[in-house]
C-alpha cells in the first residue's frame, strides 16, 4: 500500500543506523526488524570490480589561497573504529613552533580512508568548543575507499595562535557487520605573510583594515556543549518545544559581533522535507509509522529569549541518503562540508555590553528528533578602549506567515506548503572607530509541492527555499559611502522522485530521481572597495534497486554535476562539468580560467504529468549574464 511513503524513511535508517552519531539512544524503531543487511549488501554487493581504493569527493572551487608556501601540521591522527556514545577524541592543540607565528591564511585538511562495510556517520571538529567542521562520512567498498575535504579555516585566526583542545567526535560501530574502520588524518596548513619588496603583505583577508571588517574576528566564543560528554559538542533538539541555550559573557570594549550557526538533521527529520502533514498522517492511521509536521522546518535563534535571527537550512542529502549508490563517487552538495550560517548580533551589543551573562537559545520551527545544533560568536575588539557604548533602536521580528493545503483522498494526494519571513534590525556603536550603525535584514521564502501517487508508492516533492540577508554599517558623517555592506542571495532548489514497484515474490523495484540546487550571488563592499560573485551550483542524479527480502539484488546509480563560480567579472573562476555512473567517471571537464563566451550550464526540469523519470531532465546552456531560475515547474492545477 504504502510501500513508497516508508521506503525514502527506511532508507535513512540504512544510511545513518543502528548506532551512528546522527541516531542517539532514543531513536524510534526502525519500519524493518531487518533493515540493516540492506545496507550492507548495497556495500559489498554493488562495489565497482576495482582492486584499489576509490576516490569520492565533493564538488567545489578551489580555496582562494596566497601564494607563499605553506608550513603543514598533524593536529591528529586516529582510528575511528567502536566509538559511538563515548567521549570524542581530542588532542593538545599548540601553534606550531616550526611554523610562522603569524599567517595569512589556514586551511584544515580532513583525509580518510575506510574498507570493507559501514554506514555515513556525522562528525565534527571543534577547537577550544568552537566548531571548524561539520561532515558526513563517505560510505566505503570492500576495496576501500577514501576522501578528502579541505576547508578555509582562516576566519577562526585567533583560536589558532593560541593553546586550545581539539575535538572530533564521529559515532562509529564495528562488529561482524559493519567492519569499516575510519583511519583519518587532519592536517592544518598556515600560509605566511608574502613579503614583496621588504613590505608584508598579508595575502587574503588580512591586510589595510577598515575599521576590522577586512579581519577576522578577535575572539571568538564557543556557544556549544562543554566537555567532558559522550557525544558531539552540538546540542539536540528533540522537537518543536526544546530549546537549547547557553550563556555567555562577552567583553565590554566589542564593537562588532557576529553569530556563525552550525545545523544538521537527523532521525525522523533527516528528510524534512519529505514529512508528510499530520492530517494526512492521522486520517491513514500512519501517525506512528511516519514522520510529520509536514515539509517546513525554521531554524529560531533568540537572544534572551528574544528572536535576533533565523536559519532556513540548505537540504543535505547525507552520503548514504535515498539512494547509497547515487553518491559514489560524487558526493551530494554540501555532505562533506555542511554549510554554515552568518547572522549579524552587532544591533544588539547594546544589550550584551553590561558584563553580565546572557542567553543565546536556538529551536526549531515544527521539528522532529533531532536537530544538531550550535555556533560560534565572533567579536571584534576595541583595542583602544576599555568600554564601547551601544543601542539597540530597531528590532522587527514579523511573526512567521504559513499556509498550507492538502487534497487527498486514502493514500493519494497533494499537498502545498508555504512560509515567509522578515526580521530587520538596527543598533549604533561608539568606539574608537566613530559612532557606527549596523543593520540586518533576513528575507526568507518557502515552497514546497508534494504529491503521492499510485496508493502511495509514488513520491514526488518540488521545494524551493530563498534565503536571503544584508547587513549595512556605515559613519552618520559619511552616509553616502557605507563603511561596509553586504548583501547574499540564496536559492535552494530541489526536486525528489521516488517510485516502488512491487516485483511479486517478496522483491520490490525502488526508482529515484533528485535534483540539488545551491546558488547564491554576494555583494561586498568595504570602504570604496566592491567585489561580486555568483555560484550556480547544480546537481542531479538518478538510480534504481531491486531489492529481494533484504538483499540487493541489482542496483545502479548516475550523477551530473554543474559547477559554475565567477568572482569580480572574471577575476576569479572556477567551472566543473562532472558525470558518473557506477562508481565510473564517464567525463570530468574543469577549468579555472574564464572565458567572455561562457554559457552556464542549468538543468531544467520538465513534469508533463506521466510521472516518467526519463522526461525530468534537460541540460540547457544558457548564455553568460542570462537570469535562469532552475528549479522544478509543476503544473498550474496540482493544487
Amino acid at each position: 500500500m504504502y510501500a513508497s511513503i516508508v521506503s525514502l524513511f527506511v532508507l535513512g535508517f540504512l544510511s545513518l543506523a543502528p548506532y551512528s552519531t546522527a541516531i542517539p539512544p532514543h531513536r524510534p524503531p526502525s519500519l524493518s526488524t531487518d533493515s540493516h543487511p540492506l545496507s550492507s549488501s548495497l556495500s559489498d554487493s554493488h562495489a565497482p570490480p576495482h582492486q584499489q581504493p576509490i576516490e569520492f569527493f565533493e564538488v567545489t572551487k578551489p580555496i582562494k589561497l596566497p601564494s607563499s608556501k605553506p608550513c603543514s601540521h598533524l593536529v591528529l591522527q586516529h582510528d575511528f573504529g567502536f566509538t559511538y556514545g563515548r567521549p570524542p577524541v581530542v588532542a593538545a592543540y599548540a601553534p606550531p613552533s616550526h611554523c610562522p607565528a603569524t599567517f595569512s591564511a589556514a586551511v584544515l585538511e580532513w583525509s580518510a580512508t575506510c574498507q570493507g562495510r559501514q554506514f555515513d556517520r556525522i562528525f565534527g571538529v571543534w577547537l577550544g568548543g568552537v566548531e571548524l567542521l561539520r561532515s558526513c562520512t563517505a560510505e566505503p567498498t570492500r576495496d576501500g575507499i577514501f576522501w578528502k575535504v579541505e576547508k578555509d579555516i582562516t576566519r577562526y585566526s585567533s583560536l589558532l595562535q593560541t593553546n586550545q583542545t581539539l575535538a572530533v567526535y564521529l559515532g562509529n560501530l564495528v562488529d561482524k557487520t559493519y567492519t569499516g574502520v575510519y583511519h583519518v588524518n587532519i592536517t592544518i596548513r598556515y600560509y605566511p605573510v608574502e613579503e614583496i619588496g621588504g613590505n608584508h603583505q598579508h595575502g587574503v583577508h588580512l591586510g589595510d583594515l577598515a575599521n576590522g571588517y577586512r579581519d577576522w574576528a578577535d575572539l571568538i566564543i564557543p556557544i556549544s556543549r562543554n566537555l567532558p560528554l559522550n557525544d558531539g559538542l552540538w546540542f539536540e533538539v528533540e522537537n518543536s518545544a526544546d530549546v537549547q541555550s547557553k550563556k555567555v559573557v562577552i567583553p565590554k570594549n566589542v564593537y562588532r559581533a557576529v553569530l556563525e550557526v552550525y545545523v544538521s538533521y537527523h532521525e525522523n527529520d533527516e528528510f524534512w522535507n519529505t514529512n508528510l502533514p499530520n492530517d494526512y498522517l492521522i486520517a491513514n492511521n500512519l501517525t506512528k509509522t511516519l514522520p510529520g509536521n509536514g515539509p517546513f522546518r525554521e531554524v529560531l535563534v533568540t537572544l534572551d529569549g528574544e528572536l535576533v535571527g533565523a536559519v532556513w537550512p540548505f537540504t543535505v542529502v547525507f552520503t548514504g541518503g535515498i539512494n547509497p549508490l547515487l553518491w559514489r563517487p560524487i558526493s551530494a552538495i554540501g555532505s562533506f562540508d555542511l554549510p554554515s550560517y552568518d547572522i549579524e548580533i552587532t544591533p544588539f551589543l547594546g544589550r550584551l555590553l553590561n558584563g553580565q551573562a546572557h542567553n543565546f537559545g536556538f529551536s526549531v520551527k515544527n521539528s522532529l528528533n533531532v536537530w544538531y545544533i550550535d555556533a560560534n560568536l565572533h567579536l571584534w575588539l576595541d583595542a583602544n578602549v576599555k568600554e564601547t557604548k551601544a543601542q539597540l533602536f530597531e528590532h522587527k521580528a514579523k511573526p512567521l506567515t504559513l499556509s498550507s493545503r492538502s487534497d487527498f483522498t486514502g493514500l493519494d494526494g497533494v499537498f502545498f506548503t508555504g512560509a515567509s519571513r522578515l526580521i530587520v534590525s538596527s543598533g549604533w556603536v561608539s568606539s574608537s572607530n566613530g559612532n557606527i550603525t549596523t543593520s540586518l535584514i533576513q528575507r526568507f521564502d518557502f515552497k514546497n509541492f508534494m504529491a503521492l501517487r499510485n496508493n502511495g508508492d509514488k513520491q514526488i516533492v518540488n521545494q524551493t527555499i530563498e534565503f536571503n540577508t544584508s547587513v549595512l554599517a556605515d559613519l552618520p558623517s559619511s552616509p553616502s559611502l557605507p563603511l561596509y555592506r553586504s548583501e547574499s542571495y540564496k536559492n535552494f532548489p530541489l526536486f525528489l522522485y521516488t517510485n516502488q514497484d512491487d516485483q511479486g515474490n517478496n522483491s520490490y523495484t525502488l526508482f529515484s530521481n533528485v535534483t540539488l540546487g545551491f546558488n547564491e550571488d554576494k555583494i561586498l563592499a568595504i570602504g570604496g572597495e566592491s567585489s561580486s560573485s555568483y555560484l550556480r551550483n547544480k546537481q542531479y542524479a538518478e538510480g534504481t534497486m531491486v531489492v529481494k527480502g533484504n538483499l540487493v539484488v541489482s542496483g545502479l546509480g548516475s550523477t551530473h554535476q554543474v559547477y559554475e563560480y565567477d568572482e569580480d567579472n572574471g577575476k576569479f573562476c572556477y567551472f566543473r562539468n562532472v558525470s558518473s555512473h557506477n562508481y565510473t567517471i564517464l567525463y570530468d571537464e574543469v577549468r579555472e580560467k574564464c572565458k567572455s563566451n561562457d554559457q552556464h550550464y542549468v538543468s531544467v526540469i520538465h513534469w508533463d504529468g506521466n510521472d516518467q523519470a526519463s522526461n525530468f531532465r534537460d541540460l540547457l546552456p544558457v548564455q553568460k549574464g542570462q537570469c535562469v531560475h532552475a528549479w522544478a515547474h509543476r503544473p498550474g492545477n496540482i493544487v
